[in-house]
This record gives C-alpha cells, structure tokens and sequence, in this order.
C-alpha cells in the first residue's frame, strides 16, 4: 500500500485529507481526526451501492455521532437531476438537519456530484465528504470540489464549487465493480497521464495484465498519483479559470457522446473515445506522430474502452459540442495533445476539423 494520506490545499481557501485505506476501518478516526466528530451525518448513496456499504459506513460513522441516517435514490445518470435535488432537500429539512450537519457522499460520480451539490446550495452551504467507491470517482470526481446535476440532459450544467472536509478512499470497493464500471475508471486514469505525465500513461498501459487483475498494491499506486496530479491542478485553479481545463482533455466529444447515447454509455466509455478524437485532431495538426496515435488508441483498447460509437451523425455530434459548458465566447474550448504526457488548451479548433475528428470515432 502507499502512503495513507495526501493533503489537497490552497492557503486561505481550503486544506483537506484524502485517505487511501484497505477497508472502513478508519473512517471514524479519519472523520474525528478533521475536528467533525459529535455532527449528524446523512450518508447520500444510490441502490447500487447502499446495499454493500451503508450499513458499514454507517457502523463506523456511529463511533462519533449520535445520529446517522440516509438517503438513497435510485442509481443511473438519469436520476442525478434537480428532482432527486429536492427530495434530498426536503429529507434533510424533515429531519432537522442544521449547519453543522454532514452529508457523505457514498457511492460513484453522481452520488458525489448530486452531494456536493446539495451540500453547496443546502442553507447557503454545508459540510460534506468524499467516500468514492468506483474508481472512476477516486482518481477524479471526489477531488477538487466541482459539484452539479444535469439539467435536461446538459451535463453538468448546474453546479457549484464546493470542496470537501475529507476524501476517504476503500481501495477494496474496487473489487465489487462490474467490469463495465472499472474500465470507466480506466478511461480517466489513461486522460491524466496524457494531460501531463508520459511515463504514467505508459506504466498505466505497461502494466495493464497486473492492474486488471485488481492488485491492490498497483491500484493504490496508480490512484495515490491520479489523485497527486489532480490535486495539484486544483490547488493551482480552483476553480477552473486556466490550468483546470486541461483536467476535460476527451470531454467535449466525451460529453457530446454520452448525451446524445441519452446517457447509454458510461461517463469514462464516452471519455475514451474522447480522447480518440483529440489524439486524432492533435495527429491532423502534426501534434502527434502517427505512431503516438496508434499508442493512444492501443491504450485505451487494452482496458475495453470504445474506439468507436455506432448511431451518430457526425452533425448532431458537432452540434452537441456547442452546447457544451465549457464554451468560451462561442468558440469551443479544446485540449489538444503536443506529443504523450503533455495537452494544452486550444481555441482555434475549427468546425472542419473537429467533423473530421468526430468521422475517426463514428462506426
């Protein structure tokens, strides 16, 4: 195992903990050691997952609070909306729930970023922490504090920058994942190493008979240094006025995809193919070698992830892409690829070659 701890911080903004443990052991302690012992806490979890660790977490939390309930609501993107929003709202009102209560969000992506969200917007902002149980959702979405629901099938259009108290990881959730599931985690995992870092794309891709094989000393390795890189991007910007964009390299296609697949696909299956697209555009603009192309693409096939996506006119693709969130002044935002390990942010793309990007991964 590697280090327990990593610390994600801004002076003067925030300063909190990410624990990378075996089991939930430490959860009490983690949560007494930041000072929030004695609080209510409301454990946020969807069908999916409640029914293998709620009650767990719910034994340890007991260690330290006089009172933990839940709230669950029925798992899928679909469901990450501003009605589910609302009936969290009126559980926490029903139940008393004050400001110096506590949600945990115990689950994937959507559990964190419907909790974070509520826990932003809910008497103008509560606590809340971080229990991520996908792998997807402990390289990525539990850290850096970027909450929100999707608002009529625009992902992530409303949302709020609100940072945790505590990230808690159980490397061992990894081991109950579908397959699907792991593999969305992979789609993330090989982005950060193409953001930024070359030789842990490569360890990523080198070593994939071990990672798939869930070992968990690899997988804490590999996770401890998605979250390293991750932290450090935030720490830097917060709240994504520069640097942090870099952090949606695959996410405008990514999104584009997984939107019009009326949310089919998992978020990381969509982020794969991606990221196709950007290597593809980064190679017609002399980027990327050819030979970096077919790695990129080798890559993400080594862990099942999509290449191509079937159904979709090339058109509806582009359109979608305007409607993204990250638009800057009509002009797409987009993170092209100057070789493996290193992306920068690009707002020349032009509408001819992001269609030809997108004809690479249409099937």
């Amino acid at each position: 195992m590697t280090e327990q701890r990593l610390l994600v911080k801004r002076e003067g903004d925030f300063h909190y903990p990410i624990y990378f443990e075996k089991d939930f052991s430490g959860l009490a302690q983690a949560v007494k050691d930041e000072g929030l012992a004695g609080r209510r806490f409301c454990i946020v979890s969807d069908t999916n997952v409640a029914p293998i660790y709620a009650d767990k977490v719910e034994e340890s939390l007991k260690e330290i609070s006089a009172e933990v309930f839940s709230f669950v609501f029925e798992a899928g993107e679909r469901n990450k909306n501003l009605d589910t929003v609302q009936e969290l709202y009126r559980i926490l009102i029903e139940e008393g729930m004050d400001r110096k209560g506590i949600l945990v969000a115990l689950g994937g992506g959507v559990v964190g970023d419907l909790t974070g969200f509520c826990a932003a917007t809910y008497l103008r902002g509560i606590d809340f922490i971080q229990v991520p149980t996908t792998l997807l959702a402990q390289v990525d979405s539990s850290v850096g504090g970027k909450t929100g629901v999707d608002f009529q099938q625009y992902k992530n259009m409303v949302g709020a920058f609100h940072q945790p108290r505590l990230v808690y990881m159980n490397m061992s959730t990894v081991e109950t994942l579908p397959p699907k599931e792991f593999t969305c985690g992979m789609g993330e995992i090989l982005k950060t190493g193409l953001i930024c870092d070359g030789e842990f794309f490569r360890f990523v891709t080198g070593n994939a008979d071990e990672i798939k094989k869930l070992d968990l000393s690899m997988l804490s390795k590999m996770i401890r240094r998605c979250c390293e890189i991750k932290a450090g991007v935030v720490e830097r910007d917060p709240k994504e006025q520069g640097e942090r964009a870099l952090l949606n390299l695959g996410h405008t296609v990514g999104h584009a995809v997984e939107k019009l697949k009326d949310f089919r696909l998992l978020h990381g299956q969509c982020v794969g193919i991606g990221l196709v697209a950007a290597a593809y555009l980064s190679l017609t603009r002399g980027l990327l070698t050819q030979e970096e192309y077919e790695e990129i693409r080798k890559g993400c096939a080594l862990y099942e992830l999509p290449l191509v996506v079937e159904g979709l006119k090339e058109q509806d693709v582009l359109a979608a892409t305007k409607k993204d969130k990250k638009m800057d002044q009509g002009r797409i935002k987009f993170i092209l690829m100057d070789g493996i390990g290193k992306s920068f942010i690009d707002n020349t793309v032009s509408d001819e070659e992001l269609l030809a990007a997108v004809r690479e991964i249409l099937a």
